[in-house]
């Protein structure tokens, strides 16, 4: 087994000889850690948390109680082929939560580090989450959405399968996501629509006055001139020149969903 001699395991604990702990790792009691799961130095794994095959934790990670990582996909196309959960550095992941594995035999489902989950939900299959996001108790993350890094969802999202949510992106509570959403704008609404930009989260980011306002200038003209999408991309791209502009302008021209626009009896907040 190859275990570090400084990781501590419960004596209750169930763990696999083919499976790797690190240095420092601690596992509660009546936890279960199947073959073929590497875990990183200094994680935290509370009671009855479960790891399954092909599932990688790195260094740091503090899984609460009743977790289960790696799961088989919630996809009636998956016939039982490995494929991977990976996970990085960082992630406090709360009680009750689930994570698949991918559907298509060798592909991965993708946590990076430093991320806030929250408890009783799930990402499903082929999803990729960023670093340093925050992903609220009760949301549900389907199957291959995309969330770059400081996205924040709020309790009780849900985010349709092949959605994607830009950096710094805020959805409030309740949200359907059934589009792509731009990064750096707040987002609110069963039917999701823009509502301006998430201030707090680009002045916690350390974005300067400067950038808001040109975030803010892009933003009006996406959503608040009346424009053609084509006719305000191109006026970003001429008039409003900024690394987060242009982050923006990448975003919108890869989306294959479509990003969201404001239905024609709302009006988006400035």
């Amino acid at each position: 087994m190859a275990i570090d001699a400084s990781a501590t395991i419960a004596p209750t604990a169930v763990v696999h000889p083919d499976a790797v702990i690190g240095a420092g790792t601690r596992v509660g009691e009546y936890c279960v850690i199947e073959s073929d799961v590497v875990i990183g130095r200094d994680c935290l794994l509370e009671p009855y948390v479960y790891v399954k095959r092909w599932t990688t934790l790195g260094d740091r990670n503090e899984i609460s109680a009743h977790t289960v990582l790696g799961t088989d996909p919630l996809d009636k196309n998956f016939s039982g082929e490995r494929s991977y959960l990976r996970i990085g550095d960082g992630n406090k992941i709360r009680e009750h939560y689930t994570i698949s594995r991918g559907t298509k035999p060798e592909s991965v489902t993708t946590i990076g580090s430093d991320n806030y989950i929250m408890t009783s939900g799930h990402i499903a299959h082929n999803a990729v989450v960023g670093n340093h996001c925050v992903i609220a108790s009760c949301a549900l993350v389907a199957g291959y959405v995309e969330i770059e890094d400081q996205a924040f969802l709020s309790g009780g999202v849900v985010v349709h399968q092949f959605s994607k949510i830009g950096r710094l992106a805020m959805v409030g509570g309740n949200t359907r996501v059934n589009s792509d959403l731009p990064p750096f704008f707040l987002y609110t609404g069963f039917n999701v629509v823009p509502r301006g930009l998430n201030l707090v989260g680009l002045r916690r980011a350390g974005f300067t006055a400067a950038d808001i306002k040109t975030i803010k200038q892009a933003y009006r003209l996406l959503y608040r001139q009346g424009l053609k999408l084509e006719e305000a991309l191109a006026r970003i791209e001429t008039e409003l020149q900024s690394e987060h502009t242009r982050h923006l302008l990448r975003f919108i021209r890869a989306s294959k969903r479509g990003i969201t626009r404001p239905r024609s009896n709302q009006n988006p907040d400035d």
